[in-house]
C-alpha cells in the first residue's frame, strides 16, 4: 500500500479520527483512509476484525463468507441478529458493519473462497483470512506474496488461537542501549 499524496482528509473526518491522528499522524490516517481490505469468514474473529477496521477509517471493506448464520454465531458474532439465522452471515453483517462507520464502503460477497481466482485479490491493499483451511491460506498468501498485498490470517478455537502475518516488507528500527 503506496502512500497517496493527493489524498486529502475532510473536516468531518479530521474530527472523527483525531485521537488516531494524533497517536500515529495525519500520513498513516491518509494511508488507511486508501486502504481497500477484504475479510475472509465472518465468525467471531471476523466480527472483531471487522469493527475495528472499520472504526480505524479504511476506504473500504469487503466481507467475504459463504456460510450461513447460525444458532452458533449468536453466541460469538454481535453483527447478526436472531433474525438473521439461515441467511448468509456475510450480507447479514453488512448493515449493522456500515452504521459503524458511514465513511467506509462496506460490501458484502456471498462466494466460497476457493471459487475466487488470483486477480480477485489484487483488487485488495490487505486481506485478512479467518475461518479457512490451511491449503486455501497457503494459496491465499502466496497470490498476496507475488502481489505485494498484505496478508494476515488467524482463528481461533476456544481458548486457543493463532496468527500469521505477511506484510511482504517491513521497515523498523532498531535502537541499541
Amino acid at each position: 500500500m503506496e502512500e497517496d499524496r493527493s489524498v486529502v482528509i475532510s473536516e468531518q473526518e479530521a474530527e472523527q479520527y483525531d485521537r488516531q491522528i494524533r497517536l500515529w499522524g495525519l500520513d498513516a490516517q491518509k494511508r488507511l483512509r486508501t486502504a481497500k481490505v477484504l475479510l475472509i469468514g465472518f465468525g467471531g474473529l471476523g466480527a472483531e476484525v471487522a469493527k475495528n477496521i472499520i472504526l480505524s477509517g479504511i476506504n473500504s471493506i469487503t466481507l467475504l463468507d459463504h456460510r450461513v448464520v447460525s444458532d452458533r454465531d449468536q453466541t460469538c458474532q454481535f453483527l447478526v441478529s436472531q433474525d438473521d439465522v439461515g441467511t448468509n452471515r456475510a450480507e447479514a453483517a453488512v448493515e449493522r458493519a456500515q452504521q459503524l462507520n458511514p465513511m467506509v464502503t462496506v460490501k458484502a460477497d456471498t462466494d466460497q473462497i476457493s471459487h475466487k481466482e488470483a486477480d480477485f485479490f489484487k483488487l485488495f491493499d490487505i486481506i485478512c483470512a479467518t475461518c479457512c483451511q490451511q491449503e486455501e491460506m497457503i494459496r491465499i498468501n502466496e497470490i498476496c506474496h507475488t502481489n505485494n498485498i498484505m496478508f494476515l490470517s488467524g482463528d481461533v478455537f476456544g481458548h486457543y488461537g493463532y496468527m500469521f502475518v505477511d506484510l511482504n516488507r517491513h521497515q523498523y528500527v532498531e535502537y541499541f542501549i
